[in-house]
């Protein structure tokens, strides 16, 4: 897949005129932002149902597809299967995202977060077949997926799909070799089928932009002028089989900033990519908890405690600092709404028997039911 420029905008944070009504998109500032995209030769736009619920598809019509013809740009959306509850739905749903887009065909057409549990769902509502019917008659130039799930089931979606052109995957270099993400391992089966890749969350919803001091320093060091984002985009786009990186840029100082180093792309040295290790170690030293998420801990726990997610919430505390608090209690509020909160554990002892990093589980989750719960 031959692109010129490998910055797409993605439309699943944009810029708000009220700030508690996500539906409410400042569309001056869109269009003002799509001027500056387009006019700089860049080209992908990705939108799905689910951002601002439905209204960035609705944004993107009435800010490029009404304002550019359709020769300058390239579409990307979802089939976003978790929101359909019958295989006879699907076609009303992709006809109206046509609609909402105000376009004939989508130049990318993604199962949406796919999993081996939507693997499932996807083939028992035909939604593989449907998606190649689309392609077939012109609606659909391109097929893939965006993936959240183990290598295991990208293993077997691409052993069993074979016809999926591309994979969307979250790559950064905090998750490079994360256990709970596995972007290295993921990235590897891709090259391995001979799918090329489109990556999200590169900058990680904003973590790697707003990390440790003595982290931020050593790149200020390097390069004062640039931008801790550049780094982040800057070593997805390096990776040899990946052809975009999404950006889901929320003003123009955003989209500035991104045009200003992915306009004439210059993948990262190898000096540079020792620095950016280097940023990943220091900000991995402030992990609290080293939870591996193998989940061993969750099986016999009487209290129903998601014993892993909630360390990870707590180690992003930890590792980004106190400005992340906030959205790691909301976070936790809906990890644990359905099952056992930190302060429920009966100190059973059950979970550190099991755990293979010896991890004084008992004492870490009274921690975090201090932190999260307060």
């Amino acid at each position: 897949m031959n692109i010129d420029k490998k910055l797409g905008f993605g439309l699943m944070r944009l810029p708000l005129t009220d700030a508690d009504d996500n539906t409410k998109i400042d569309y001056d500032t869109v269009k003002g932002m799509a001027d500056k995209f387009i006019s700089e030769g860049f080209t992908y736009f990705d939108t799905a149902a689910p951002y601002h619920k439905s209204t960035s598809e609705i944004v993107f019509r009435e800010c490029v597809a009404k304002r550019y013809p359709r020769s300058a740009y390239l579409l990307a959306d979802k089939l976003s299967i978790f929101m359909i509850e019958k295989a006879e739905d699907i076609p009303g749903f992709f006809a109206s995202q046509l609609e909402r887009c105000g376009v004939d065909y989508f130049d990318y057409y993604l199962l949406h977060a796919m999993s081996k549990e939507r693997l499932d769902k996807c083939e028992a509502f035909g939604a593989f077949d449907f998606v190649s019917k689309m392609k077939v008659e012109g609606k659909i130039k391109h097929v893939g997926f965006s993936f959240h799930d183990t290598p295991e089931a990208l293993e077997e979606i691409l052993t069993k799909h074979p016809e999926m052109e591309f994979v969307q995957l979250q790559i950064n270099y905090m998750d490079w070799e994360a256990p709970d993400v596995e972007s290295r391992r993921c990235y590897e089966i891709c090259k391995k089928h001979n799918k090329p890749v489109i990556v999200m969350e590169p900058v990680k919803g904003g973590l790697l932009v707003n990390m440790p001091k003595e982290a931020e320093m050593l790149l200020k060091d390097r390069e004062p002028s640039m931008s801790t984002a550049s780094w982040a985009i800057r070593y997805a786009a390096s990776l040899g089989n990946v052809f975009m990186v999404l950006s889901g840029m929320s003003d123009m100082g955003q989209m500035e900033d991104n045009i200003s180093f992915m306009k004439d792309f210059k993948p990262l040295t190898e000096n540079e990519k020792e620095l950016v290790a280097r940023v990943a170690e220091i900000i991995k030293s402030k992990e609290h908890v080293a939870c591996t998420a193998c989940r061993y801990c969750v099986d016999g726990c009487p209290m129903n405690i998601p014993i892993p997610d909630i360390f990870k919430l707590v180690n992003k505390v930890s590792m980004f600092g106190e400005a992340q608090l906030a959205s790691a209690k909301a976070s936790y509020e809906n990890t644990t709404k359905e099952k056992g909160k930190a302060s429920s554990c009966i100190a059973c002892g059950q979970c550190e028997g099991q755990c293979p990093q010896h991890l004084t589980i008992i004492d870490y989750l009274r921690e975090a039911a201090g932190m999260l719960e307060q």
